[in-house]
């Protein structure tokens, strides 16, 4: 049996995995000027580093905004298209362990995927998310250079650029402690340090998607929410999630493969 193929098409990145005998190898991501370049040049890129020869490629499994471009198989291997959706929760599942999740992809935009058993539905998403993060930092900060942004960030205080409930209270409101954010950039000046302002950018997307997605699951009876895609990365993940947890008694999750958990599902949906 040969190994099979995930490529997840995005809007400024194409990612790819191949899954063979159950097994995820070698996640890559590649960005390009157009999708087309970027899809070719990964795969390309992927079969080179993992000394895979086109003939042990069994399928090739595509999905992401980009994959409505592709039309004919790839080099001549067979290849499918997969809804993104369903690609989301398979690669979400497969990574967590979890069978009944609401999986929280956080691209350009963020979109929320309710999984019970092998019941995978899109049940709707915010306009909020990498995307976001970068158009504000071009705006506020003249970078779009992720590493810069976080950089900045992890010297920057919260407590200069978003309100807290110990600002407008001497004692912790019922279920709010004294940390909580009141309102989000509420405190923020005309001349706040680019690292305050870096922080309050990233916190107030990660924040803005983990309560949209609790949101989301009101009367469903999931708490678990597994985080996918690139924002997984940013180290402020680590703080706002667990903060929330307490805040509302939920978990989230960032599987190993966060990144590449739409990726993985593309293939994985090849044996479904």
């Amino acid at each position: 049996m040969g190994i099979v193929i995930g490529i997840d098409v995005g809007i400024s990145t194409t990612k790819i995995v191949g899954l063979r005998e159950g097994r995820v190898v070698s996640p890559i991501r590649i960005t390009a000027v157009d999708q087309i370049t970027s899809l070719y040049g990964a795969f390309g890129k992927y079969l080179h580093d993992n000394k895979i020869e086109l003939k042990d490629v069994e399928q090739v499994m595509v999905t992401g905004v980009g994959s409505a471009y592709i039309d004919e198989p790839i080099y001549g291997i067979p290849t499918q298209k997969v809804d993104e959706f369903i690609a989301d929760g398979l690669g979400a599942r497969f990574e967590s362990g979890l069978s009944k999740a609401i999986v929280v992809s956080m691209g350009t935009g963020t979109s929320f995927v309710q999984c019970c058993g092998d019941d995978i539905k899109h049940i709707g998403g915010i306009g909020i998310g990498g995307g976001t993060l970068q158009g504000l930092s071009r705006v506020m900060l003249n970078t779009r250079d992720p590493k810069q942004i976080q950089s900045l960030a992890l010297q920057g205080d919260i407590r200069n650029i978003n309100l807290l409930i110990g600002d407008i209270s001497t004692h912790p409101l019922p279920g709010l402690p004294m940390d909580a954010t009141a309102s989000l950039f509420s405190k923020a000046q005309y001349d706040a340090p680019k690292e305050d302002v870096a922080l309050g950018i990233i916190t107030m997307v990660l924040q803005s998607i983990g309560s949209a997605a609790i949101l989301s699951a009101l009367n469903s009876g999931i708490k678990d929410f597994v985080l996918i895609g690139n924002l997984t990365l940013l180290p402020q993940c680590k703080d706002i999630y667990p903060m929330l947890e307490k805040l509302y008694n939920v978990h989230f999750h960032i599987p190993k493969y966060a990144e590449f958990c739409t990726a993985i599902g593309a293939a994985l949906s090849y044996k479904r």
